[in-house]
C-alpha cells in the first residue's frame, strides 16, 4: 500500500493551504488535492519566475546563432543599417517563415520565426519593446498567460502574413503587437478610470507603431495586424489577475506553448540539418 501523504500543501488548483490527505480542498472544493502535487510545483515555478527574461534571452541567443551560422555574410560590408545582418540562408535554416513554407506543411515556422531577427536594429528594437511590455502583461495577466498571449499572437501574425503572400519574414513584432492587443483588451474589460487609461495608452502606442510600419523598410504590417488581433482576442478570453489568479489550466496552456515551440525548433533544425 502506498504511504499516505502527511502535512499541509498548497492546493494546486487554488494555491491555498490545505491538508495533503484531504478528500477535497476546503477552499476550492477540488477532490484529492494531494494527488496533484506536481501541478502545485508547476504553479510554484510560474509564480517565482517571470517569462519576459526568458523570451528576451531566447531572441538574443538565436540572433547570435544566426550570425555564427554564416559569419562571412554577417560581417560583409554593406550599408550602415545592415551591420550584423544574418544571411537569408541562415534564417531559413533556423526557422524563418514565408508564403511558400506555411502552405507546404511547414507549420512550425510560424513559431520559430518569432525568435529570429534580421539585423542588429531589428533585434534591439524588438527586445526593447518586449522588455517594456512584458512585465506589464505579466503583472496584469500573470506569467503563464503572458507566454500564451506572446505565442498565440506571434503565430497568428505569421499565419496572416504567410497567407497574404509575404515571401520571407522573421521577428517578434507580431507578438509585441499581441501584447499591445492584450493590454487594450484588459483596459476594455476592466473599465473604470484605470482601465480607460490603459486602453488609451496602449491603443495609441499600437496605432502609432502600425502607422510607422508603412514608412519603414521591410516592415511586415500584416503580421502586426494579425498579432494585435490574436493578442486582443486572447486577452478577452483569458482572465486577468484582478479577476482570478492563474489556474492550473493557464499553466498547462503555457507549458503546452513552451513544448510546442521546442518541438517546432526541433522540426525546423532537423529538416535543415538532417535532410
Amino acid at each position: 500500500m502506498a504511504a499516505r501523504r502527511r502535512g499541509a500543501i498548497l492546493c494546486p488548483f487554488c494555491g491555498r493551504l490545505t491538508n495533503a490527505d484531504a478528500t477535497v480542498c476546503l477552499v476550492c472544493g477540488h477532490k484529492h488535492p494531494g494527488r496533484w502535487a506536481f501541478l502545485a510545483r508547476l504553479r510554484s515555478l510560474y509564480g517565482r519566475h517571470g517569462l519576459t527574461g526568458a523570451v528576451t534571452i531566447a531572441c538574443i541567443a538565436l540572433y547570435v546563432v544566426s550570425l555564427v551560422f554564416d559569419p562571412a555574410a554577417a560581417i560583409r560590408p554593406r550599408g550602415s543599417f545592415e551591420l550584423f545582418e544574418p544571411s537569408g540562408r541562415a534564417l531559413l535554416a533556423l526557422g524563418a517563415t514565408g508564403y511558400d513554407l506555411w502552405p507546404a506543411g511547414h507549420w512550425w515556422t510560424v513559431l520559430t520565426a518569432i525568435y529570429l531577427h534580421g539585423g542588429i536594429l531589428h533585434i534591439l528594437f524588438n527586445v526593447l519593446w518586449i522588455r517594456q511590455l512584458g512585465p506589464a502583461v505579466e503583472e496584469l495577466y500573470g506569467p503563464g498567460r503572458f507566454f500564451v498571449i506572446f505565442t498565440v499572437s506571434g503565430a497568428l501574425g505569421f499565419v496572416v502574413s504567410d497567407t497574404i503572400g509575404i515571401p520571407f519574414t522573421v521577428g517578434a513584432s507580431g507578438s509585441i503587437f499581441g501584447l499591445l492587443g492584450a493590454m487594450v483588451a484588459y483596459g476594455r474589460k476592466r473599465g473604470g478610470t484605470f482601465g480607460t487609461l490603459v486602453l488609451k495608452q496602449y491603443g495609441q502606442w499600437a496605432l502609432l507603431l502600425f502607422i510607422l510600419g508603412f514608412f519603414m523598410r521591410s516592415v511586415n504590417n500584416y503580421a502586426h495586424a494579425g498579432g494585435f488581433l490574436g493578442g486582443f482576442l486572447a486577452g478577452l478570453m483569458l482572465s486577468f489577475e484582478d479577476q482570478r489568479s492563474e489556474t492550473v489550466l493557464d499553466h498547462l496552456l503555457a507549458s503546452a506553448c513552451i513544448g510546442l515551440t521546442l518541438i517546432a525548433f526541433g522540426l525546423a533544425w532537423s529538416s535543415a540539418f538532417l535532410s
